[in-house]
């Protein structure tokens, strides 16, 4: 089984439509680097439905800690900020990582909650 996971920072009080926003931008580069890289993995994730969860991390802090731990075989895309709404200019605000089997990525990710 295949996921795809999104890490959301909860410390910046971003409204729902910007998460959703943050949510797509990763969500699209994480896809286009796993569809380079794995098109096999990435295929069957789409045949498998597509599974994306959300999660938060506490802070920019966190997230460059899962970022690290991660193996560098894992396809991710990190999402800066433009600044032109919310989030103060080069602001990280999200990663997006895979699509990958869901039990490598639950092993850095399964502690967390789902953004709701």
């Amino acid at each position: 089984m295949f996921k795809q996971v999104i890490l959301m920072r909860k410390d910046l009080g971003m409204s729902k439509g910007k998460i959703a926003a943050q949510a797509c931008h990763a969500a699209i580069g994480a896809y286009r680097e796993s569809i380079d890289l794995y098109p096999d993995k990435t295929r069957a994730w789409m045949r498998e439905g597509g599974k994306i969860v959300v999660l938060w991390v506490k802070n920019k802090a966190e997230l460059i800690e899962i970022d690290k731990e991660l193996p560098s075989k894992i396809p991710k895309q990190g999402v800066v900020d433009a600044g032109h709404t919310e989030i103060e200019p080069g602001t990280r605000t999200c990663m997006g990582l895979g699509p990958w089997e869901e039990e490598d990525l639950d092993a850095y990710t399964g502690h967390l909650k789902m953004v709701n």
